[in-house]
């Protein structure tokens, strides 16, 4: 313990580990912030804790399985040419997952107002929004405990990094659930985002992998630009009201 304290190499290691959840994690941010905009605002704050609260207790339970973790990357079956382990099954199931609640919101968020009717303003079953972020907790958690896995050799460091970046998570989340619930335009963007991490993560199952860089770098683009839109209708408002 007191080496690693006084070790400058664990703490690098340290640092750079946890920007990287961090980094990982603003997905699974994205998608517990859609989620809970779905249930009463009473239960808001409550649903947010706990969907976050799952996502800490999931990396910590697959870091202290760590030969399990590794084990899943090794061949379960070939289709094609491609070998397919356990670690893409579950993300081309969680692509697929995504893809389908994407879509779904996309599609209700469009034609809601036409096809709701008398189910205009329903909130969506406490329980049943705690399952789904349950259940994508796991497809994310296990890309971040492989990610920490591939980079550091010590479950000190990756554990105390997994739960610095889930404390910044818990930290954001409440801002980042109130400006997405606020603005429908973010939330249509909340929602393509879905669809793009979806698609990636079925590709990555497949075999085709496209390094997060990209995928950040597009996401960060399309919100300054969702930001620069924001800021131009604030602007309008207030010449109109003047």
């Amino acid at each position: 313990m007191m080496e690693i304290l006084t070790d400058p190499h664990a703490w690098i290691s340290l640092l750079t580990l946890t920007v990287m959840e961090i980094v990982l994690g603003i997905d699974n941010l994205i998608f517990i912030a859609v989620l809970v905009d779905r249930v009463e605002t009473s239960q808001r704050d409550k649903a947010r804790r706990i969907g976050i609260a799952l996502a800490l207790i999931t990396r910590l339970m697959l870091l202290s399985v760590l030969s399990w973790v590794i084990g899943l990357t090794e061949p379960l079956f070939s289709v094609m040419d491609h070998v397919v382990s356990i670690r893409d099954a579950i993300l081309i199931g969680g692509g697929l997952f995504l893809l389908t609640k994407a879509t779904r919101e996309i599609h209700e968020g469009i034609e809601g107002d036409e096809e709701a009717g008398p189910k205009k303003g329903k909130h969506a079953a406490f329980g049943a929004v705690i399952v789904q972020i349950a259940l994508l907790d796991i497809i994310f958690s296990i890309d971040s405990v492989i990610t920490a896995v591939g980079m550091v050799d010590n479950l000190l460091i990756m554990s105390t990094a997994v739960i610095l970046a889930v404390i910044v998570m818990l930290v954001a989340s409440g801002p980042v659930a109130d400006f997405v619930s606020r603005h429908p335009t973010i939330k249509m963007l909340a929602f393509s985002f879905l669809l793009l991490i979806g698609t990636t993560l079925v590709a990555d199952g497949l075999g085709f992998h496209f390094p997060k860089g990209y995928l950040y770098a597009a996401m960060a683009f399309s919100a300054f630009v969702e930001f620069l839109n924001t800021l131009v209708r604030r602007r309008k408002r207030k010449l109109g009201a003047s």
